[in-house]
């Protein structure tokens, strides 16, 4: 039993099961709008299983495909593939049964669903190869986590409908704007091994820069997305707190003191993705 365990904690840091706070909340505020409301629990068990194999699967796909890369730098060498703690065709096999999860729950969910998931896998996939050519790799990775409001909506209603854009590319510059900070880390060994981001095409300063911009956008599409709901005062309540969040994390990173990264990176996103969840529900409701 403790071999077991072992091994389940290992998969799960593997996969760093604590970031799902990142993706979830977007999703089931996708969710609720789609629905007007709370889902049924039937709706919500389905689209966290979708959720977690789509996450999942990304993560195992990532650490498979940047095990060599990992292994060299020491930021990431101790990770579970690279340390030898997991080997590469026990993460395959787990990798294949994540993405195995997605598609089935979507077979519950609806047809359309069903019909998207392997779109979705090809860009969650994607992703892990783009960093080795392209600097916007962090876009790519935007795009497969806007698939959390966009798929959440389909599941509750059947259809894709525009109305659903706005959060759904709000997502995608989020998530590009705190990936840029992540790859700060991470320059020189970019720089040396030939990997691609914004930071190391531009430099710390501009990088800054590329993300703060990003997150702007992000704000201004979550307030066209409460206009196009015509959501109550909760959900504009909530859009100042998250322009706090956002504000507050960006003054943690300066281009001379990187100190406070972890903060910044972890931190303040999962409280923005929850904070949008909890005052969207709360607007639907008030």
């Amino acid at each position: 039993m403790e071999t077991a365990t072992n091994k389940a904690f290992l998969y799960l840091k593997m996969i760093k099961i604590s970031h799902s706070v990142f993706a979830l909340p977007f999703a089931f505020t996708g969710a609720a709008l789609a629905a007007s409301g709370i889902p049924s629990l039937r709706q919500i068990f389905w689209i966290a299983i979708a959720m977690v194999g789509a996450r999942s699967g990304a993560m195992g796909m990532n650490r498979i495909v940047d095990r060599k890369i990992d292994a060299a730098n020491p930021r990431t060498a101790t990770r579970e593939i690279p340390s030898g703690k997991i080997n590469v065709s026990d993460a395959v096999v787990f990798t294949l049964i994540a993405f195995a999860a997605l598609v089935f729950a979507a077979y519950k969910l609806n047809p359309l669903c069903l019909k998207l998931s392997p779109l979705a896998i090809f860009v969650l996939a994607f992703y892990s190869y783009t960093k080795r050519f392209t600097w916007l790799s962090h876009f790519v990775l935007g795009i497969a986590i806007s698939a959390s409001p966009l798929g959440a909506w389909i599941a509750i209603r059947g259809t894709f409908d525009l109305e659903i854009m706005p959060l759904a590319i709000a997502v995608v510059f989020w998530l590009a704007g705190f990936d840029v900070l992540y790859a700060l880390q991470d320059i020189e060994f970019d720089k040396k091994y030939g990997l691609h981001s914004i930071p190391q095409r531009f430099g710390i300063k501009k990088a800054l820069i590329f993300s703060r911009v990003f997150h702007l956008i992000t704000w201004s599409l979550l307030v066209v997305t409460g206009m196009l709901f015509h959501l109550s005062t909760a959900y504009w309540i909530g859009m100042f707190i998250v322009a706090g969040l956002l504000i507050y994390e960006h003054s943690l990173v300066k281009h001379d003191d990187l100190s406070k990264l972890n903060m910044a990176f972890f931190n303040m996103n999962g409280y923005i993705s929850i904070a949008v969840f909890v005052f969207t529900l709360m607007a639907l409701y008030t």
